[in-house]
């Protein structure tokens, strides 16, 4: 078993085998911000900090009969103790929220996290009841809000979705241009109708533009830089002067939308087809804005 899926376990054991979902969700981000290493990341969501990740587990565990759900609740089913597998300071991470947190309802968890960590508020659609109008300044102010207009390129090997997501609020994206051909990955979250449902709760916009991708055949055998800046020169000559039209769309919808982002797999900007796609379309006429990758 994932030792991440444990956590959540053992969480649900000291806490008398039962959590309701949104405190078990500030409960489980609270312990996380205390690992030198979490084992989930979140995102601002409508009721603060949330991890799709940690429900896709919790959804896993209760389909494996581990634990039982209700409409507003996580029960445990098992009889292991989950907490005796901890690692030492896990356990005394685990201890302290217990103790510090373990008397408050759902309510005062929420209002908690948005103080202590505003960013997490900023699309919650509780904050303007349990936050004071100074309290929600504070929210506000931690939303990005950036007006230069960028095209950004972003990759997504190697991080969350969770940390994925991020990185776009943070830079305020307002549309995500996926260039894969085939928008397919074995990793969580990552998928065409995935990332559409994602994007779309953060208020992202979710285009794919799979004819300026590069087809998997042709992605064999790549052992070395070297085999990779082969694979581009023969996507530079052929691809990119073939689909001038679509790099034209893209570079329409970042003047009208300031902030969008070329999104494929590869962390490694130099191994990925996306930056020889940013710079054929800042060598379109016209282009004067700033190509960043995150």
């Amino acid at each position: 078993m994932y030792y991440r899926r444990k956590v959540i376990l053992a969480l649900l054991q000291i806490f008398d085998g039962q959590i309701d979902k949104i405190s078990l969700h500030k409960l489980l981000f609270l312990f996380t911000q205390r690992q030198t290493k979490a084992e989930y990341d979140f995102i601002p969501y409508r009721f603060g900090c949330y991890s799709y990740s940690a429900n896709a587990d919790l959804t896993s565990m209760v389909g494996k009969e581990m634990l039982l759900e209700t409409k507003i609740h996580f029960a445990s089913n098992e009889k292991t103790d989950y907490f005796k597998a901890l690692k030492e300071t896990d356990k005394k991470i685990m201890l302290e929220i217990k103790a510090v947190y373990g008397k408050m309802n759902a309510d005062a968890l929420m209002k908690h996290t948005y103080l202590n960590f505003p960013y997490w508020a900023i699309n919650s659609v509780k904050a303007n009841e349990i936050l004071t109008t100074l309290q929600l300044e504070k929210v506000k102010e931690s939303r990005p809000q950036i007006n230069e207009t960028v095209l950004f390129t972003i990759g997504y090997e190697g991080i969350s979705l969770e940390e994925y997501l991020n990185r776009l609020i943070k830079n305020d994206v307002k549309i995500l241009v996926d260039v894969r051909n085939n928008a397919l990955s074995m990793k969580y979250g990552f998928n065409k109708s995935q990332l559409i449902r994602y994007c779309n709760s953060l208020g992202i916009e979710y285009l794919h533009f799979p004819e300026v991708g590069i087809q998997s055949e042709q992605r064999q055998e790549l052992n070395n830089q070297s085999d990779y800046d082969n694979l581009f020169t023969i996507y530079c000559e052929n691809n990119l002067k073939n689909t001038t039209a679509s790099q034209l769309k893209i570079l329409d919808l970042l003047e009208k939308n300031r902030r969008i982002a070329l999104t494929c797999f590869e962390a490694n900007i130099c191994q990925c087809h996306r930056k020889h796609l940013a710079e054929a379309i800042e060598k379109l006429p016209n282009f004067k804005y700033q190509v960043k990758h995150i």
